[in-house]
């Protein structure tokens, strides 16, 4: 089930900063169905979509969050990856890389869409969104092919805001 009832339904403009997060249901790594406002006021969350499993800027990417997940979950912050590959293929790429956070399947692409991220060439879009408690965008950050930056600009962003 996906809620299209935030301000960028039916808009091609992305969500920034002081936008509400969108409510979103989707399928995590093993099977689970994560709801996106069960989460709000429980933990920060660095929300990052990405391209494709296994590529290597979103491997670098994916590798950069797990280096630094213990610093996140320090600060209170939840990390969850998005695209639009299999349940299957995301509990592949868990497997191959040790990553100990939360990968949602979004076939279609309808919350990438939810959230208005914009795509590239043959490629969906990279971008990293930071939510407080409160469920409000409180950082962005967009970069096709910086890979390890979305990791290292989020968590500088909530470390110097959020002690």
């Amino acid at each position: 089930m996906i809620n299209f009832s935030s301000r960028a339904q039916g808009s091609k403009r992305s969500l920034d900063v002081g936008d509400k997060l969108p409510a979103f249901s989707l399928k995590d790594q093993d099977g689970n169905t994560f709801n996106s406002a069960d989460h709000i006021g429980k933990s920060m969350m660095v929300i990052y979509f990405y391209p494709k499993d296994e590529s290597m800027v979103c491997t670098k990417e994916a590798c950069a969050f797990r280096d630094d997940f213990d610093d996140f979950t320090e600060a209170g912050a939840k990390v969850i990856g998005i695209n639009g590959g299999t349940v299957a293929s995301h509990k592949a790429f868990e497997q191959h890389y040790k990553l100990p956070f939360t990968l949602l399947s979004d076939p279609g692409d309808k919350v990438y869409k939810l959230f208005g991220v914009k795509g590239s060439l043959f490629f969906t879009g990279r971008k990293t969104f930071v939510i407080d408690l409160q469920g409000k965008i409180v950082y962005t950050h967009d970069g096709l092919l910086e890979g390890r930056a979305h990791a290292d600009e989020s968590l500088k962003y909530i470390t110097a805001t959020h002690k």
